[in-house]
């Protein structure tokens, strides 16, 4: 007989692309040491640039200095004015812009760090090594502002301007299109990105993962996954990563045994990570006819953890050993699991668990006082709770009262049928 009873597991991997904190200003640098362009095929004609005066190179050079320190009183100082219509070289202002930008994106203002790279890049009077960097750290201020679609405009527009291909811009591409739930997309160009360098981002695998995962493609997620862990065997985030993936394509013997692997070598050192290998645990129980052997792996997990100190005392860790020592077949070690849980719980169901299994030990009275206290706090099936009281009261010679009980219990969908066909059967009607 299978256990159909479910344990719920959250398992959502964090898809996250960073950026960079402070996007890298562009050079207005005067320097005559030749420097290798960056974009040597691009199609847009470079204009003529304007900036011959000493004062704005000096007050440029002395604004972008201050943003790369992080001094923004003193940006604002030299960059401001001449935004302002203080120079009347557009080049001068392009860059002043763009700095500023800079100085938004870091507090966190990525509208209006965009609004004025947007003003930088429609100035237009830059070379174009600073223009297409420009236009890319826009596509980086769109992720971050999560506009995806025009973020991925932005680097469609600057790949084929520029004729540039790059590992990160693929990378950016596939972050974007899985946060459209463009799946099929996303996986051709994470891809791609790695086919570009020989060091590719790690946090690009938890995109392709996902993206393997929401497309159905499980087995692709899940082969990718344990090859992370396996190149990365005390990764911590490596270890998180994997098994999201393999618990959300429910690949759960493999998820117990990378987290057992990381058990051995000292990487599963949080309480999250002990109570989901106890849950894990919990669900192979479940999936089979004896629960013994899983059961007891996952109170062995819970106590080793909590006689670490990783695992707290908490209701919910308490409610989880209880239930874990009750498919092992230890009910005296499960019931004092769950009286250890009712003064924490906000719930009555480890005192409804409690009772069920003083029922089992024919201890009526002290069954029937912790079933009321459990339908006094609240519990999700209360007629499975009414219809353990009509047991209680029945063991305590007490009919009437178990008639009662069943009546209410008959008043629950979950219980309603079995409760109304006890009522017939024992002369009693709803």
């Amino acid at each position: 007989m299978k256990h159909a009873k479910a344990f719920t597991m959250l398992a959502s991997a964090v898809l996250l692309l960073s950026l960079a904190s402070s996007p890298a200003l562009a050079d207005s640098s005067s320097s005559k040491d030749k420097k290798e362009v960056q974009y040597p095929n691009a199609t847009r004609v470079a204009p003529k640039l304007d900036l011959s005066s000493d004062k704005d190179q000096k007050n440029v050079n002395a604004g972008l200095d201050a943003v790369a320190a992080g001094d923004k009183a003193k940006a604002s100082q030299y960059l401001q004015p001449i935004i302002d219509g203080g120079s009347k070289s557009k080049y001068a202002q392009a860059l002043a812009l763009q700095g500023m930008a800079t100085i938004k994106y870091t507090d966190g203002d990525y509208k209006g760090a965009i609004d004025l790279l947007q003003r930088s890049l429609a100035n237009g009077v830059m070379p174009n090594d600073t223009y297409f960097q420009l236009e890319y750290e826009m596509a980086e201020f769109q992720m971050a502002d999560e506009q995806y679609q025009p973020a991925l405009d932005t680097i469609a527009k600057w790949r084929a301007e520029g004729k540039k291909e790059t590992a990160s811009s693929y990378a950016l591409e596939g972050n974007a299109d899985y946060r459209l739930k463009k799946y099929p997309e996303a996986i051709a160009a994470i891809q791609k990105a790695q086919s570009l360098t020989d060091k590719p981002d790690p946090s690009w695998n938890q995109i392709l993962m996902a993206s393997y995962s929401e497309s159905g493609q499980s087995d692709k997620a899940a082969q990718l996954a344990q090859q992370q862990m396996a190149a990365n065997p005390n990764d911590p985030n490596a270890l998180d990563n994997s098994l999201s993936v393999l618990m959300q394509a429910q690949k759960y013997p493999e998820a117990i045994q990378l987290m057992e692997k990381a058990r051995a070598n000292g990487t599963l050192k949080s309480e999250m990570d002990y109570v989901n290998l106890a849950k894990l645990y919990l669900i192979q129980a479940q999936s089979v006819d004896d629960p013994t052997a899983n059961a007891t792996k996952a109170d062995q997990v819970l106590n080793e953890g909590m006689s670490k100190g990783i695992v707290t005392s908490s209701a919910d860790n308490y409610m989880l050993l209880g239930e874990a020592s009750e498919l092992s077949g230890n009910n005296s070690k499960a019931l004092d699991a769950y009286n250890k849980a009712i003064p924490m719980a906000k719930d009555g169901e480890a005192a409804v668990n409690a009772g069920r299994l003083l029922l089992g030990d024919n201890k009526y009275s002290q069954a029937k006082s912790l079933l009321q206290q459990g339908l006094d706090k609240g519990v999700k099936s209360k007629g499975t709770a009414y219809t353990l009281m009509a047991k209680a009261e029945l063991g305590l010679k007490n009919k009437a009262g178990a008639i009662a009980d069943m009546k209410l219990a008959a008043q629950q969908p979950d219980t309603a049928e079995k409760a109304q066909a006890w009522l017939k059967s024992n002369g009693a009607q709803k």
